[in-house]
């Protein structure tokens, strides 16, 4: 699909968005209107979706990709004097990632079959 094409950019964008946000000092991290743990799993559900759209055929080393990823973005915190990695964010994360990455499947499975659908030509 021309589509997961158009993803893979926009995916590594969000995915160094992310590692910006976890590895910068503290006060350089966005403040929303959610709660931490909110935007944290926010953010890798959107990554895992953009990802599994991104790259369909390989979701599965995707899903690899970002779970463990997470825990080593995380680690990377063990560099900045005003951040702390913690294991709870981790489980966060990857949560987030895992819920990301089975919708982005769901959502392009359903696109593969209604572009099969409309390629089939009509009986009669």
């Amino acid at each position: 699909m021309m589509i997961s094409r158009l993803l893979r950019p926009l995916a590594w964008l969000l995915l160094a968005a992310i590692i910006f946000v976890t590895v910068s000092p503290i006060d350089l991290r966005p403040h929303t209107i959610t709660t931490v743990d909110g935007d944290r799993a926010l953010a890798y559900v959107v990554a895992g979706f953009v990802f599994a759209i991104a790259y369909p055929r390989q979701w599965k080393l995707v899903a690899l990709f970002l779970i463990f990823g997470a825990l080593a973005i995380e680690s990377l915190q063990y560099l900045s004097p005003t951040r702390h990695a913690r294991l709870h964010d981790v489980v966060v994360k990857a949560a987030g990632a895992a819920l990301g990455i089975l919708a982005g499947r769901a959502v392009y499975r359903r696109l593969q079959i209604r572009q099969r659908i409309k390629t089939v030509p009509a009986q009669g």
